[in-house]
């Protein structure tokens, strides 16, 4: 407004002041009004192209470079800070700022702007999580190199999407490989983020698989593999073996014995989470350990009666039968099949552990070679049986009766 109102007043154009009522000053010469307004005007020119001046020297246009974008921007701010609240850009703590916000601006500078990510890396095993602010898995990891022998970057699942990704590109530029399933593919551009790369081969990721990305020595270009990973519960049925007792007994002499209570063995089931990666375990972990079915104990009677001294042998003659049972005949077994059982080939003893004729216990009845159960076998059956324990072990496996027949 000032050099507005200084060019009118110069040309003449502005409001006049108030002419003067006094006659003691008369008015100047036409020369002397005309020098002045040519001097005003060269004032008001002057005030023009300094104003000039300043504009231009404010107005500059700086590079803008944010995470490798690149753009152009005029700006009249005089700061690097001025510049990135004009573009409503966030700065957080961990992020870089070159030159720093409080540096003065000139026309033609570039601002570079790096914001801080986490990422997740795998060195030797040992999972961590870091901040960077490299623009890609490849800078990463390069810089990560010392760290040891196996240095890899892990993709998150966190996405809604539930997509592999990394929150950085893979490379500046340049090809990476991919491998999964057997198969290595080669990717041209690398520059892509990793869930468009593995969209565009078509690789599909579970839930449970892995993603890393691994910077290999050598001319290998960066890499990314898929592991297929299976969690699964296997359940496995194992035998328990039974324990062995012996009990003594004076109804058997000394060096008899037979199985009382046969042995069972029982069963246990244990289940375990095993977690497979590309088809080869990779841990187990015990879920449950149960007895399904306990063992039964197998119980054995050894004898401890003394045998009696030899005696002449004697046999008897005849025999009668017993509850409409049938007899074996008038011999020597029939006289023992009478002292055992009455001579009732289907008789059970009250605990239900001796059978027949000749009381086998079912042990000792399949050791020579019968089945099922003595008492169901017929009474020729049962007689041939008969003589062939006695054949191998002697009378004495019918203590009571063959002391009281006289047998030896």
């Amino acid at each position: 407004m000032i050099v507005l109102d200084s060019l009118r007043r110069a040309l003449g154009r502005g409001d006049s002041p108030t002419p003067s009522t006094s006659t003691d000053a008369p008015a100047p010469p036409l020369r002397h009004r005309r020098a002045l307004q040519i001097g005003a005007l060269a004032t008001a020119l002057a005030l023009v192209s300094g104003g000039s001046l300043a504009y231009a020297a404010a107005h500059k246009t700086v590079t803008l470079d944010v995470d490798g974008e690149v753009t152009q921007v005029t700006t009249f701010a005089g700061s690097v800070a001025g510049v990135i609240t004009a573009e409503g850009l966030e700065i957080g703590t961990r992020d870089v700022v070159a030159p720093e916000p409080g540096a003065g601006l000139r026309d033609g500078d570039e601002i570079v702007v790096r914001h801080a990510r986490q990422v997740e890396v795998l060195t030797d095993g040992e999972q961590e999580h870091l901040w960077t602010t490299a623009l890609s898995a490849d800078d990463v990891l390069a810089s990560l190199a010392e760290r040891g022998d196996d240095v890899r970057l892990v993709a998150s699942r966190s996405a809604a999407d539930g997509r592999a990704e990394l929150g950085l590109r893979l490379a500046v530029d340049g090809p990476v490989q991919v491998v999964a399933d057997g198969q290595t593919h080669a990717v041209d551009d690398g520059s892509v983020g990793l869930a468009t790369v593995l969209t565009d081969l078509g690789i599909e990721v579970g839930e449970l698989d892995r993603v890393t990305v691994v910077r290999p020595e050598g001319d290998t270009p960066l890499t990314v593999q898929v592991q297929r990973v299976v969690a699964e519960e296997v359940v496995t049925t194992t035998a328990i073996p039974f324990e062995k007792t012996s009990e003594k007994t004076d109804e058997l002499y000394k060096g008899q014995s037979e199985v009382a209570v046969e042995g069972v063995e029982g069963t246990r089931e244990t289940v375990h989470r095993v977690v497979t990666v590309d088809g080869a375990e990779e841990s187990r972990l015990l879920l449950s350990d149960t007895v399904t079915t306990e063992p039964v104990t197998q119980v054995t009677h050894v004898g401890t009666k003394a045998r009696p001294a030899p005696r002449p042998t004697t046999s008897s003659s005849s025999s009668s039968s017993s509850g409409g049972s049938s007899s074996v005949g008038g011999d020597v077994w029939a006289a023992l099949a009478q002292c055992e059982s009455g001579g009732n080939p289907s008789i059970v003893s009250s605990n239900g552990l001796y059978h027949g004729l000749y009381q086998f216990s079912v042990g000792t009845w399949q050791s020579v070679g019968g089945s099922g159960l003595p008492s169901q076998a017929s009474p020729a059956e049962q007689t041939k049986r008969a003589k062939m324990l006695q054949a191998r072990s002697g009378w004495g496996q019918w203590p009571a009766c063959s002391s009281k027949l006289g047998l030896r």
